[in-house]
């Protein structure tokens, strides 16, 4: 089933902020699920060969993560290319909450520059840990088949978390915004970006919408579902 998911997917490029220099934007997000930031940011900094600056930066739309993109070239893969070093290293560590968190980074949605578009596919750069190459990023909920895409990304989620030996529940916190109105002239949506939340504006302030029900998560954990 999650094989099928980069068919939904177009190109589409976001002008954002950078992390150090916030500027004028569309949709502002990047921040919304901090915590995962904030964990991948420690394991990723055990080991950083390619000199990103945050991951904060994987979360912006293209012409803002190159610039902390470090030797990552495609900004469209930096995202991935964040969550895959940061889960090499939290595995090295024996650090099974920081892989789940490089997990759940790796799908949350990134920054796109109207309600209804969607973010590109990494294809330049093949992720060297199959359980983040598994995952893509959660689209705008106001996005072309959205809900049955995002609920796909996070059931496949939960199946690599477990893989690891979190809990498949956590997938759930992957999840993005209410979907938005398409003739919204701002751009912004149903979104939130706190700074200084260090759990996640999208948490503290119940604006976290689920992609799957508990059951469903469990049934796509099951021994037996091979969907």
């Amino acid at each position: 089933m999650f094989s099928n998911i980069a068919t939904f997917l177009a190109i589409a490029c976001s002008v954002s902020s950078t992390f150090s220099a916030p500027i004028r934007r569309e949709v502002p997000q990047e921040h919304s699920h901090e915590q995962f930031l904030t964990t991948v940011r420690a394991s990723l900094n055990l080991n950083n060969p390619d000199g990103i600056q945050d991951p904060v930066f994987g979360l912006l739309g293209n012409a803002a993560a190159v610039a902390g993109a470090g030797k990552i070239a495609d900004a469209t893969c930096l995202q991935q290319a964040t969550a895959d070093q940061a889960f090499t290293n939290a595995k090295a560590a024996g650090d099974v909450d920081g892989q789940v968190a490089a997990l759940i980074y790796r799908a949350l949605e990134r920054n796109s520059g109207q309600v209804g578009l969607v973010t590109a596919p990494c294809t330049s750069i093949k992720a060297k840990n199959p359980e983040i190459a598994a995952i893509q990023q959660h689209q705008d909920p106001a996005s072309t088949n959205a809900a049955a895409v995002n609920k796909a990304i996070t059931l496949e989620l939960a199946k690599q978390i477990a893989a690891v030996g979190g809990n498949p529940q956590d997938a759930l916190k992957s999840g993005t915004f209410a979907p938005g109105n398409l003739n919204d002239s701002t751009g912004k949506g149903n979104t939130c970006d706190t700074l200084d939340d260090p759990v996640g504006c999208i948490f503290t302030q119940n604006l976290l919408v689920e992609d799957a029900s508990a059951d469903e998560i469990d049934a796509a954990v099951a021994p037996s579902s091979d969907s």
